[in-house]
């Protein structure tokens, strides 16, 4: 079958159409995005703006018809970090019901954790043992341990890439006693947390996942992402401090430059490698293997594992992520 999953996040909407099958590898086909920057738009009342609101129903009608032109059985739309802090998501996300005919689930921090902790499971297989997961979005930091394709701990913390360069870092380039600062608060938020994640046992195998730690690893070395999925990359401690140290010195528009960074993640990148470091630093993990799978996989994958999707007669469905959250 062929499905879209669109993916309403704190910078970009995303839409990803992949034809699966249960118990298949998933084939991407086609990847779109149009960024919004939706954290950035949320007022101090924690509103969603007007003008958000109104082109994020442009946004997913639009990518609504691309699915349907390319074929989707069904649509699978959710939103994380930045919909999930508007106090009127209810509100905007009925009223995108009500104009494009599609469901956004909601999904809660501790369900994208589970979720990517499913896709980093099923890329490496049972042989890798307890994997511990790590993800850097744009509003929040998800962390995973376990076994299992259900993780024994499943963890959300409002540490997001996004969410700290607005609170802590708005210079350009960011001021170097505020970012030694965060350097310190971050540690002093990830040590309880630190501690409940690894409390179930020692991991065998530690992953990130997603944007930042794909563009941390690529700046530290990693192979490009023209060299496949299937290529091993890697992200060490001491390359990440070392990138750090030059990174934080630099302009947006500089870091914007360099290769594997895209413009518009440019801004937060000094952000999202200093939650990078604590997290290594706090879970004590020198190395972190970099997984391609992460969240819209695991999306995709439970959806495969439940029920066959319901067609619309205009050949997208418009049931929401709560069908693969379980």
């Amino acid at each position: 079958m062929r499905l879209g999953v669109l993916d309403v996040g704190s910078n970009t909407v995303h839409l990803l159409v992949v034809d699966a099958h249960r118990g298949g590898h998933p084939s991407p086909m086609s990847s779109t995005k149009s960024v919004l920057r939706l954290a950035e738009q949320i007022d101090d009342d924690g509103r969603l703006s007007d003008r958000a609101a109104r082109k994020l129903v442009e946004s997913i009608d639009e990518f609504t018809h691309i699915a349907s032109s390319s074929g989707c059985e069904q649509v699978m739309a959710f939103a994380t970090s930045a919909v999930r802090d508007a106090v009127n998501s209810d509100e905007v996300l009925a009223d995108v019901a009500h104009k494009t005919g599609v469901a956004v689930e909601v999904l809660s921090g501790p369900d994208e954790a589970r979720l990517t902790s499913l896709a980093v499971r099923r890329w490496y297989g049972w042989s890798a043992g307890r994997i511990l997961a790590l993800d850097i979005g744009g509003g929040s930091l998800e962390m995973s341990n376990g076994v299992d394709e259900e993780p024994d701990v499943a963890l959300s913390l409002p540490l997001g890439a996004g969410r700290l360069t607005r609170e802590w870092l708005p210079g350009d380039p960011p001021d170097r006693r505020r970012v030694s600062v965060l350097r310190d608060w971050l540690d002093a938020e990830l040590r309880p947390s630190a501690k409940e994640l690894t409390d179930p046992g020692k991991p065998d195998l530690a992953v990130g996942t997603s944007k930042t730690f794909r563009s941390l690893a690529r700046l530290t070395g990693a192979a490009p992402s023209n060299a496949g999925p299937r290529v091993q990359r890697r992200l060490t401690a001491s390359g990440l401090r070392q990138l750090i140290s030059f990174i934080s010195r630099m302009t947006r528009d500089d870091r914007a430059e360099l290769e594997g960074v895209s413009a518009d993640r440019a801004g937060q990148l000094v952000a999202g490698a200093l939650v990078a470091e604590a997290a290594m630093r706090a879970l004590s993990v020198d190395t972190l293997e970099i997984c391609p799978w992460a969240l819209r996989e695991g999306v995709i994958l439970r959806r495969l594992d439940a029920e066959p999707p319901q067609t619309a007669e205009n050949g997208v469905g418009t049931g929401g992520a709560g069908h693969v959250v379980g």
